[in-house]
């Protein structure tokens, strides 16, 4: 049977109401400290997403470029601009180097982020994409984090800064198995 463990924990264990701490990423088995020599982890390409028109920004278009470039730079191994594309919130869950341990021993990293759905609500459109990271540990056994990433993007309203008028995280949970 799989192991399992819930990344990032947002309510206490079903099991065990008064545990609330959180479940670990599987321990690394080498440092999640890279080489810039070898181009991981590195800054290049800059991942950042790439801009659109403000037509196009206001669609799903808008959210999957997003999400395309965190994927992207996932599976390039550039750690720092996908933890960077993180909200706040999943950025306190996993700091720099706890993000980059979560991939870093893996081989042959996949991110598939399906097509999600969108929705509207008080000023703000959000955008659910399921999400899945596979790849192979050291010794050749798969690994995968499932879950989802929620975007959101507020609407074109007066006050909206330039940033809330972009698709941003608004949250990311994922499930590890070996």
């Amino acid at each position: 049977m799989p192991a399992e463990r819930a990344l990032p924990v947002e309510s206490a264990d079903a099991g065990n109401p008064s545990d609330t701490t959180r479940p670990v990423a599987p321990p690394p088995v080498a440092s999640a400290t890279t080489d810039p020599a070898d181009g991981v982890n590195d800054g290049v390409p800059d991942l950042i997403p790439a801009p659109l028109t403000p037509e196009a920004e206001r669609t799903e278009t808008g959210a999957r470029n997003v999400l395309l470039a965190f994927a992207r730079a996932i599976e390039l191994r550039e750690w720092d601009q996908a933890w960077t594309m993180m909200s706040e919130a999943d950025r306190q869950h996993w700091d720099k180097a706890e993000f980059a341990a979560l991939f870093a021993d893996l081989h042959d990293i996949t991110v598939a982020v399906p097509t999600g759905t969108m929705e509207g609500a008080a000023g703000s459109s959000f955008y659910t994409a399921p999400v899945t990271i596979t790849g192979a540990d050291p010794d050749g056994r798969p690994i995968a984090y499932t879950g989802e990433i929620v975007l959101r993007r507020v609407n074109d309203i007066d006050g909206a800064s330039p940033e809330q008028l972009h698709w941003h995280f608004e949250s990311t949970t994922l499930d590890w198995t070996h």
